[in-house]
């Protein structure tokens, strides 16, 4: 047993001791495939394995949904733990003690508070939703909640209530029910509203209460939406130590393993909105907490989805929203489309009318934000050359908001073709383009030396051409490219040109494949094949084909080789067994193979 008072340096022993192939074969089935292990990712479903484990480098990487990070990040991912949970969950698997972290009495302190915060949030959520099913004034909001078809399980499961009117329960019916601390921390998180003479009364009155849990299922804060007259409407939380209206999805805990499954969220605009689709079956989608939607909300659901579709209502408010989230999915590098509901249908008169199968319809048929966003510019300011003006300065934080040199520059085209502008002339009106990141990483690939020594020079020409042009993969591995990759460095980024292929991918930047790629030697050698002269010097379609040509009629060389050699080792295995039949059919096939080879056929 080992004792350490750092936690970073435990953390390091921790991580080094570890066996990372271990932890994830115990939920994975993994196969050696030359230096790493491959098998199906267990954060989203796939029909070709692309999930890969690197012993070596102690980390793991899906090529198809991207997840990604070592030993401690899967503990995390897997099994819903946060990083504390899951360095004590590998301590004392791999017999390391844990040290007390020194921390000052103002940090225990904070921590408490925020400790009780959450419990005293769980503690209002019981007495709301005990009210709600027990109650007999609550019948009106149990009717209410029948007729939105919100059925028992939907309200256990959100653990939703009822917070009843002053006419049922007067002016403290939670306030009552708590000791003088905890009424201190419930006007700190909002619960109790403060007035004179240091008295309090409920912030929440006849209103269904919904509870907003964060990823690891704490109630953060609640959303209330009124039953009888008044104003708002919907009434939040406000912002405390344990609850952030802009970082928080409504929906994400409990619909985080069907959104992670089918690697798509739907966005809808509000609670009930949320509820009402869940109960009817609809199960990947969230809601953000009655604000626009955030950078920060789009974070959350980033590791999960591919994809986000918003789903509003087709006024001009939703219209509006729609156009407010497209710089935010695009700083983000996430695909985001937006479905419209027709004009007098909300989500949920929709799924009534239409059911599971009408929503599907809709989503599925979504059109991606760009193009949305375009299409609602020229309705708005028409095609006049005025209106163009109007439009281009419409699109600035679009094109602004795009990192991406490639991406800007296909917007631009896109747009360009569209208004009928020149897209040089767009893209000049917006900023500058950043530094991509290969131009980033090349110098330091010099310095360090070419890693695709570790390849044979016509191994390292093949994957050379292969990564700067790869719309030609398609062809390359009909004619067996990846077995001929199988155990190289070269393996994995075959790997991944077969994802991004599989995609629809199919037009692709060679820079498109590096930011895909992780973090380590298979980056690393992209990057040094990129700058490299010698591979990148001709840009003559001619030539290209040529070079195709000529790689084809290797692999064909290589593939005849192999199969050569493999009907050896089957001779050699039917002389042993004494099968003279099968002897001589193989001899022909052996004579027929090598003849090709010699004669190039």
């Amino acid at each position: 047993m080992h004792y350490s008072e750092s936690w970073e340096e435990v953390k390091n022993l921790v991580k080094e001791r570890a066996d990372i192939v271990e932890i994830i074969r115990e939920h994975v089935d993994l196969k050696r495939s030359g230096f790493r292990y491959l098998g199906s990712c267990p954060f989203h479903q796939e029909k070709t394995p692309s999930f890969t484990v690197h012993p070596d480098q102690q980390f793991y990487h899906c090529f198809g949904c991207k997840a990604s990070g070592d030993v401690f990040s899967f503990m995390m991912e897997y099994h819903h733990m946060e990083f504390p949970e899951a360095l004590k969950a590998l301590a004392q698997r791999y017999q390391v003690d844990l040290p007390e972290k020194k921390r000052s009495a103002q940090e225990l302190e904070q921590q408490k508070r925020r400790t009780r915060m959450f419990e005293l949030n769980m503690r209002a959520a019981e007495i709301f939703h005990t009210y709600l099913l027990e109650e007999p004034g609550a019948e009106k909001a149990r009717l209410y909640l029948q007729k939105r078809g919100i059925p028992g399980d939907t309200q256990s499961t959100y653990k939703i209530g009822y917070a009843p009117s002053k006419e049922l329960a007067g002016w403290n019916f939670l306030g009552s029910r708590l000791n003088g601390d905890e009424r201190k921390l419930a006007l700190e998180i909002g619960l109790l509203v403060s007035k004179e003479a240091g008295r309090s009364y409920d912030r929440f009155r006849d209103r269904i209460m919904c509870p907003i849990f964060d990823t690891r299922g704490q109630i953060t804060g609640f959303g209330g939406r009124i039953l009888g007259d008044g104003e708002p409407k919907y009434l939040n939380s406000p912002d405390s130590p344990v609850y952030n209206k802009s970082r928080l999805l409504f929906g994400l805990y409990q619909q985080k393993d069907p959104i992670r499954k089918r690697r798509k969220a739907v966005l809808v605009e509000g609670n009930f909105d949320l509820l009402s689709l869940v109960a009817q079956g609809f199960d990947y989608v969230v809601a953000p907490l009655g604000t626009a939607l955030t950078r920060d909300q789009i974070r959350q659901l980033k590791p999960l989805v591919d994809e986000v579709v918003l789903l509003f209502d087709g006024d001009s408010a939703g219209i509006k929203a729609a156009e407010r989230s497209v710089p935010l999915f695009l700083a983000e590098q996430i695909s985001g489309r937006v479905a419209m509901l027709p004009e007098d249908h909300d989500p949920d008169t929709f799924i009534r009318e239409f059911g599971v199968g009408g929503i599907n319809d809709i989503v599925d048929g979504a059109s991606p934000l760009p193009e949305f966003v375009l299409e609602r510019f020229v309705e708005r300011h028409g095609e006049t050359l005025d209106g163009k003006f109007k439009i281009i300065e419409e699109l600035r934080p679009l094109m602004v908001a795009v990192s991406s040199p490639i991406q800007r520059e296909a917007m631009a085209k896109h747009f360009g073709m569209a208004l009928n502008v020149d897209p040089g002339r767009l893209l000049a009106e917006f900023k500058p383009l950043p530094k991509t990141k290969i131009e980033k990483v090349v110098p330091a690939v010099k310095k360090k030396g070419s890693p695709g020594k570790m390849l044979g020079g016509a191994l390292k020409s093949v994957l050379g051409f292969m990564v700067l042009h790869p719309k030609y993969f398609g062809i390359l591995q009909q004619e067996g490219i990846e077995d001929l990759f199988a155990g190289t460095i070269g393996e994995m980024i075959c790997l991944q040109l077969k994802v991004m292929h599989e995609q629809g991918r199919i037009q692709l930047e060679p820079e498109e494949l590096f930011n895909e790629l992780p973090q380590g030697e298979e980056r690393t050698l992209v990057a040094s094949l990129l700058t490299e002269p010698t591979l990148s010097e001709s840009g003559d379609p001619d030539d290209n084909e040529e070079m195709l040509t000529e790689i084809l009629s290797w692999l064909k060389r290589e593939r005849s080789k192999k199969r050569s050699e493999q009907l050896m080792r089957e001779i050699k295995d039917a002389e042993k067994a004494q099968n003279f039949e099968a002897i001589n059919s193989l001899i022909l096939e052996k004579m027929r193979v090598d003849s090709e080879l010699k004669t190039g056929g």
